[in-house]
């Protein structure tokens, strides 16, 4: 019996928004105001915040408690991971990479998509690799401190490049959200240019790298899954050859617990989890924009302190990092009620 045609495929868009009525006054209204967020764009959010949370906890029990060398396989297997569940999916006729696509078809993408969205992948690798040493660079505290003005970058990115403008609530709440990382990170305000660098070129990429999604989701034709699917493409052999050229991939082959069942997993259920993450960053920064996703960053951090410190322990109280919390919450939650209700 030959299988429908007619299949359900997975969301992965929202239907155009109808064009603004007034003109051109009403597109400067929209450009002042940025977009409402509608539901759908609030379940990528919760969707995206939920995976994040999870995805933390499954990687620092195979970093920390089976002490598992390097992070960077881990990223390399997650890779893989969704690249194959995109190839199945898209193969089943479960998932299409575009909004063109017919259901009947099982085509992927062409070499000029792939070349259109190589600066995605380029932005990425910069992201990832600027993140990675921005660690190194300076303690926990003021990571986490300067982490945190990475929607001030966006911003200012999205500015750059789309001439998007913000409300003056908007604005207002993003600088509570920086005001409250700052309090939290006061007891740690040393200051090392080196490390203060690398953390401000980690924001710098991580903007870009939002901001590309944002633009090349647009203009590639591409839905969720499609632009996952030539992010994977174009990273996966850079990535192995990274991998390779440190020597993770030989420390990996001897690592003890590599074939235990709960460590085996331990890994599984974290390249499911990236796979979510990456579509629901990918369906987030889309459906709603660079800086609300980099807001549901913030806003997870809370809950994901909170869970790191019940299952994990070592996080000794301060009421200053109290306080700053707690603003920056404050912050996130007022700018998610200002998209809702497009204020």
């Amino acid at each position: 019996m030959m299988p429908s045609t007619d299949r359900m495929t997975l969301p992965v868009s929202d239907p155009p928004p109808p064009p603004p009525r007034g003109g051109a006054v009403a597109g400067d209204q929209r450009l002042m105001k940025g977009s409402t967020m509608t539901s759908r764009g609030a379940y990528a959010a919760v969707s995206y915040m939920s995976c994040a949370v999870m995805l933390v906890l499954f990687n620092k029990a195979a970093l920390s408690s089976y002490s598992f060398p390097s992070a960077n396989v881990i990223t390399l297997f997650q890779m893989i991971c969704s690249c194959c569940f995109l190839y199945v999916l898209r193969r089943w006729k479960l998932i299409t990479f575009s909004s063109g696509d017919a259901d009947n078809s099982t085509k992927f993408v062409s070499l000029q998509t792939l070349i259109h969205t190589s600066p995605l992948a380029l932005t990425y690798l910069m992201y990832m690799l600027a993140t990675m040493e921005s660690v190194r660079g300076v303690n926990v505290p003021m990571y986490t401190t300067l982490r945190r003005t990475t929607v001030v970058f966006t911003m200012f990115v999205e500015f750059i490049l789309v001439g998007q403008r913000y409300s003056r609530s908007v604005i207002g709440s993003v600088a509570l959200i920086v005001f409250g990382a700052f309090v939290a990170g006061s007891r740690d305000l040393s200051f090392d240019s080196y490390g203060y660098s690398i953390v401000f070129l980690s924001n710098i990429t991580t903007a870009i790298y939002l901001a590309t999604i944002s633009r090349i989701g647009k203009s590639s034709g591409l839905n969720s899954f499609g632009l996952m699917w030539c992010n994977g493409i174009l990273c996966l052999p850079v990535l192995l050859f990274w991998t390779f050229i440190r020597g993770d991939l030989q420390t990996t082959m001897t690592f003890p617990y590599l074939f235990a069942p709960g460590f085996l997993i331990v890994l599984l259920l974290s390249c499911m989890l990236a796979f979510l993450l990456n579509y629901s960053i990918f369906l987030n920064t889309t459906l709603n924009s660079a800086v609300t996703q980099t807001i549901c960053g913030n806003l997870k951090d809370i809950f994901t302190i909170a869970l790191g410190w019940m299952f994990f322990g070592g996080l000794p109280f301060d009421l200053l990092n109290v306080i700053g919390q707690i603003l920056g919450f404050v912050g996130s939650g007022l700018y998610a009620y200002f998209k809702l209700f497009g204020r």
